[in-house]
């Protein structure tokens, strides 16, 4: 197995409801390391520009909205096969068909505020953990 690292974001959602600890605490304890971390509020260019590839979806502007309307806490993961480890702490994005213990299940109030957000390839994870640092912040 490989080392990797993925990308989180606790999402406006969790961190209105002060659920950043209690989601933190699932990721350490499923075995990730957080290598970098951040909290900030999105402006609209931003979250615009890192959900890009679903400009041309309806819910578009409202996913940007959404992203936009508190802080969010974005971290880099790193671990054997982060991306699929992550991808299984977080839960099924509907946190009613996720598993018990999963990040959704635990915090999530529906599909649409789900929480948290997870890179869902490698290739995806390199260039969105791009988007928030830089190599530097990385060490």
């Amino acid at each position: 197995m490989a080392i990797e690292r993925t990308l989180s974001i606790i999402k406006p959602d969790a961190t209105e409801k002060n659920n950043v600890g209690g989601i933190l605490q699932v990721i350490e304890k499923s075995g990730l390391r957080i290598v970098a971390m951040r909290r900030m509020h999105l402006t609209t260019a931003q979250a615009g520009g890192f959900y890009e590839v679903h400009k041309e979806r309806p819910f578009f502007g409202e996913l940007v909205e959404f992203m936009t309307r508190n802080p969010v806490v974005v971290s880099v993961l790193e671990g054997e096969d982060a991306v699929a480890k992550y991808r299984e702490v977080m839960g099924a994005t509907d946190p009613s068909k996720a598993a018990d213990g999963t990040i959704r299940k635990l915090f999530a109030k529906d599909i649409g505020e789900n929480s948290v957000h997870g890179s869902d390839s490698l290739e995806n994870a390199k260039r969105e953990i791009g988007f928030f640092f830089a190599e530097a912040d990385l060490l």
